[in-house]
């Protein structure tokens, strides 16, 4: 099987496929500060062609702020910096590592501040499509026949964005409908540009939506807070996606997202990606309790990783991409994050080499 011949399987079938697909995600710093150092050739290669991973993506669409363009500094030292984005949020981060941000400020904290601003996301703006690298990830797609993404943030990822979790939280259950607006324009937004990048640049092999609905202790709202809200939007763009366009929809949801999962079904979402393990989600269990309603991508716990012991390192991959493979349920193997600078490479690629001697099904 090509890359995409697997991942399709895996993704769209929901069955097993010829071996376990294989990608993964980084922190920054991974490569380009370590990895150098210990064998990787450079850090603008990119993982997918160095370790023959089945999937390729981008975010084709790249800007969903309403204060395009206004975006600058704020603050700087040698150490970290304080950037204005195109949200209007002005975060606190490190220059050379990866960190959560610190919430500064927001531009846009009541529904008459986003009723001001919301203009600029009404219309579609050809600016905000970045349509050189779309064009890029289709083409080596299609030369190297590997499975092509474009990706997004959607509800929650861009509340939080735009008016910051201090605002946002509360008004989930005190605003409603600021909140039905917010999501009313941004899924109208998301429907009119992609349907432009697809009749202009061309349509990927799946949809990728970034939504992180939890933190380590549970979900950021209720699953009748998440219905309520968020569902039915959830469901139109993956109808325009799936139906209107055959693209099948991976959903990208970090934290403890276990009792989301029967709604992330509901709405179509296809394959559920990273499952981090250190919020207590475990792959296995979730193919126990929902079988091939989902395809599965991730768990592996850096944690566990970043060790850098084999044997450690071996036995959660036996566990857990063998125990897929025992139970013939559709999984591609991938970090239940992002690889942090802490795993040698010499560990990442001795779990490659697991999936290349055991990932058969």
């Amino acid at each position: 099987m090509t890359s995409k011949e697997r991942i399709r399987r895996l993704i769209v079938d929901k069955e097993p496929a010829d071996r376990v697909g294989l990608y993964d995600h980084y922190w920054p710093e991974t490569r380009r500060d370590y990895w150098v150092n210990e064998g990787y050739p450079d850090p603008e290669v990119v993982p997918t062609d160095f370790f023959g991973y089945d999937i390729i993506e981008t975010w084709a669409v790249n800007d969903a702020g309403p204060l395009r363009g206004q975006d600058g500094m704020v603050e700087e030292t040698d150490e970290w910096k304080v950037w204005r984005d195109g949200f209007g949020a002005s975060l606190k981060t490190w220059k050379r590592k990866s960190g959560t941000p610190e919430h500064m400020d927001f531009a846009i904290k009541t529904r008459e501040d986003w009723d001001r601003v919301k203009g600029s996301l009404l219309e579609l703006d050809p600016g905000r499509v970045n349509v050189a690298e779309s064009q890029r990830v289709l083409e080596v797609g299609r030369r190297d026949q590997r499975f092509t993404c474009f990706g997004h943030q959607f509800c929650i990822e861009l509340m939080r964005a735009t008016i910051g979790d201090m605002v946002m939280l509360p008004s989930l259950l005190l605003e409603p409908e600021w909140i039905h607006d917010m999501l009313r324009v941004w899924t109208d937004f998301f429907k009119r540009h992609y349907v432009y990048v697809f009749d202009t640049v061309g349509r990927p092999d799946g949809m990728w939506i970034y939504e992180d609905l939890g933190f380590t202790n549970g979900l950021f709202a209720s699953p009748a807070t998440i219905r309520e809200l968020m569902l039915p939007y959830y469901k139109e763009l993956i109808h325009l996606y799936k139906h209107d366009y055959g693209l099948p929809v991976l959903i990208h949801s970090c934290g403890d997202i276990r009792k989301a999962v029967p709604l992330m079904i509901e709405a179509g979402w296809d394959c559920l990606q990273p499952m981090e393990a250190k919020a207590g989600v475990d792959v296995l269990e979730l193919a126990d309790t929902y079988g091939n309603a989902l395809s599965y991508m991730g768990n592996i716990n850096v944690q566990v990783l970043n060790t850098n012991d084999k044997a450690k390192v071996r036995a959660e991959v036996q566990r857990k991409m063998g125990g897929m493979i025992e139970r013939r349920m559709p999984y591609i193997l991938h970090s239940d994050h992002s690889i942090p600078p802490d795993v040698r490479m010499e560990t990442y690629r001795y779990m490659l080499e697991l999936h290349a001697e055991h990932g058969a099904y």
